[in-house]
This record gives structure tokens, C-alpha cells and sequence, in this order.
């Protein structure tokens, strides 16, 4: 059975003065994703689409490298859009995600809610499984849209809950019916 794998980058390296679209894994990070490309559960991936942002783009190259697989591009499997506040410190930022979940239909500070967000990340992933004719597919995305995607694809509301415990994480779904068959796993 052919599955879909919903990829997290791992750890970044966090520069306040640098957009967040542009920055790119810290050493654990590309450390992690380099040990999961080679990982028995992304033996079978055949193509590769990740966000434009740069993080999930590194995260895809270190994926695909082994296999000598395409990196595919699609802007809308980016992080939900946070660009009105830029960069928040951590406890700010734990709040605003907060409010992100908790509200969905409300945009925070003008953040794309978490309802557009989830239909955005939901119509590129249909989009891109449709056209998929090969065996598992992986898509490199960030933690916010992957867990509106989970909870999409499992009838559940928008919650936090169901969100990642931290970066660098995955969870796999039966590719023709999209229907999650776990939650979040760690890359390692």
C-alpha cells in the first residue's frame, strides 16, 4: 500500500534579523534529515515536494540526495503566513500559535487563520497526490499546516492537541484514501 509521508523540517537556526521563510537548518537539523533519508520508512519514496521556504527546502534536498530524487517546489505547502508580526521571541510566539489554534476562523495580528491556512495546505495536497502515479510521496512542510492537514484528513477539529511535539517530525497516511494511519513520529 502506497502511503503519503507529511515531513517536518527539523531544528533552524533562529536569527531575528533574518525573514523566518529564510532560514535554514542548524547542525541538528541537517543532521536529523540526513539519518532519515536513510530510514527504512522513506525507503519507498519515489518524488519529493516541499514548501519554498528554505528550511523545508534543505529539509527535501538532504531527503532526495540519496535517491537522487527531484526536489518539486509549491509555495502552498508553506507555514501559514505570519508575515504582519515577523519574528516573535518564544513565549510570544507559543501564545500567538495558541491563539492561532484556539481561533481558527480569527487571524491573529493579521496572520492567515488557521482555516485558510488548512485549506491551502489540503488543495495542494490533493493536487499533488492526483498527478502522483509512483510508490510512497513525501512532502516537506512545517508543523503548523501539517497538523491542520492531520486534523483535516481525520475529521478532527483545528486543535493544537494534535500538533507536533516538537520540529522534525513525520506522520503517514494510506495514499489513495488520504486517511491518516498515525500521528506525529519523530524523524529519529
Amino acid at each position: 500500500m502506497p502511503k503519503l509521508l507529511i515531513i517536518t523540517h527539523p531544528e533552524v537556526v533562529i536569527d531575528p534579523n533574518i525573514p523566518v521563510t529564510d532560514w535554514g537548518l542548524s547542525e541538528t537539523g541537517r543532521r536529523r534529515a540526513s539519518a532519515f533519508a536513510n530510514a527504512e520508512i522513506f525507503s519507498e519514496v519515489s518524488q519529493i515536494w516541499t514548501s519554498t521556504e528554505q528550511k523545508a527546502r534543505d529539509t527535501a534536498e538532504f531527503l532526495a540526495t540519496p535517491r537522487d530524487l527531484p526536489v518539486n517546489l509549491n509555495a502552498d505547502l508553506g507555514e501559514n503566513d505570519r508575515s504582519t508580526t515577523g519574528f516573535l521571541p518564544r513565549d510570544a510566539f507559543e501564545a500567538a500559535a495558541d491563539a492561532f489554534f484556539d481561533h481558527p476562523a480569527t487571524s491573529f495580528h493579521g496572520w492567515e487563520t488557521a482555516i485558510e491556512a488548512q485549506q491551502r495546505i489540503h488543495r495542494a495536497t490533493i493536487s499533488i497526490v492526483e498527478k502522483h502515479d509512483g510508490n510512497d510521496l513525501a512532502i516537506v512542510t512545517h508543523g503548523a499546516v501539517g497538523t491542520l492537514l492531520w486534523c483535516i484528513l481525520s475529521g478532527r477539529p483545528i486543535d493544537r492537541r494534535y500538533d507536533q511535539p516538537a520540529q522534525g517530525h513525520y506522520w503517514q497516511a494510506d495514499l489513495k484514501t488520504l486517511e491518516p494511519l498515525s500521528g506525529w513520529c519523530s524523524l529519529d
